[in-house]
């Protein structure tokens, strides 16, 4: 299983930035996919995770301003930033389960890409 992500950069308090994930290699008729992030200092936490059937989990702090997604054609999952906010900073990992989805928390993923560092300044 090979995770790339893109897209990942600075913007103003309020901004917008749209993450993707380049995935090949996994089985894709049974997955969950997911975005974690880390802050500095922090541990890693779940952000959303969509499952092969498209159902959709956020975390609490995501209040309505992410949007996760997938294109299957394309094996990509996105993960639309809205509304960004200072906290929001971090490193943004791409991550994979080959099993059905199973909450948010980072422990359930046993892939990972490399992270692309998103930052928030107010």
């Amino acid at each position: 299983v090979h995770l790339v992500e893109s897209g990942g950069g600075t913007v103003q308090a309020g901004g917008s930035l749209r993450l993707s994930c380049a995935a090949s290699g996994y089985e894709y008729r049974r997955y969950c996919m997911g975005w974690v992030r880390q802050a500095p200092g922090k541990e890693r936490e779940g952000v959303a995770i969509i499952s092969v059937r498209g159902w959709k989990m956020y975390g609490d702090f995501v209040k309505g301003r992410f949007t996760i997604s997938q294109d299957n054609t394309k094996n990509i999952v996105s993960l639309q930033l809205n509304r960004l906010d200072p906290d929001d900073t971090g490193i943004y990992y791409c991550a994979y389960r080959p099993e059905l989805c199973n909450g948010l928390a980072p422990t359930a993923f046993g892939y990972w890409g490399q992270g692309t560092q998103v930052t928030v300044s107010s």
